[in-house]
């Protein structure tokens, strides 16, 4: 049940953040960026990445990562980088921002598959969801949208990655398919988590706080 509940307590816990931080984007939320990228990608590289593997031909395998971080790249072009904290209120647009709303709820009903088969994985979306849904509500309530609006957007952003595994457990699908989704997930992971890392250098520089969040997000995957 867990595995169901989970994403969207992230999406609740990201929400209260959201509204008891004043709607600013804070340095902790930076950080529990940083922690949630690099738990993601150890996560990915040691439960996700050598199933797939083991079960598909390698070829093939690289060539659904592929595709995953090609997806990736297209739906950002609709989510302006929504994914990995990249998002910015514009007070006099009162137009709901459609195409941004699918291509999240893209993202989040894919990343729910592997959670069926690998249960740990739920902590790495988990950790991953609370930043992006606090990022996501801060920019809501900086908008012109109406209420219920915003409350449709969160709700169906936090039921889609449980949508996602109810799919993957109730489906007949061959162990084929469900490894063929998860390697395109993984390219979508790898896209996400490695984007976030990238861009929290902040100009290259070293931040100490950063780099401790990472090696946390590291280790805790590690030992998980």
């Amino acid at each position: 049940m867990n595995k169901f509940l989970l994403p969207i307590f992230a999406v609740v816990f990201g929400v209260i953040i959201a509204y008891f931080t004043k709607n600013k984007k804070s340095i902790n939320t930076k950080l529990l960026l940083s922690f949630s990228g690099s738990f993601l990608l150890a996560l990915t590289l040691f439960e996700l990445l050598p199933e797939v593997y083991h079960h598909l031909e390698a070829k093939r395998t690289g060539l659904y990562i592929m595709c995953g971080i090609m997806l990736q790249i297209i739906l950002e072009l609709f989510s302006k980088g929504a994914e990995h904290g990249h998002v910015h209120a514009h007070q006099k647009n009162t137009q709901f921002p459609w195409l941004l709303f699918i291509s999240l709820c893209i993202h989040s009903f894919l990343e729910g598959f592997p959670i069926h088969e690998h249960n740990i994985m739920i902590y790495g979306v988990l950790i991953h969801k609370i930043p992006i849904a606090t990022l996501i509500s801060v920019f809501l309530f900086q908008s012109n949208y109406s209420k219920p609006k915003i409350v449709f957007f969160l709700l169906l952003f936090a039921l889609m990655t449980p949508l996602g595994t109810l799919i993957s457990n109730i489906s007949n699908f061959t162990e084929v398919t469900i490894n063929s989704v998860n390697a395109l997930v993984i390219g979508i992971f790898f896209h996400i988590s490695t984007t976030i890392l990238f861009e929290s250098g902040e100009g290259h520089k070293f931040n100490l706080s950063k780099f401790i969040s990472i090696i946390l997000g590291i280790a805790i995957a590690y030992f998980i």
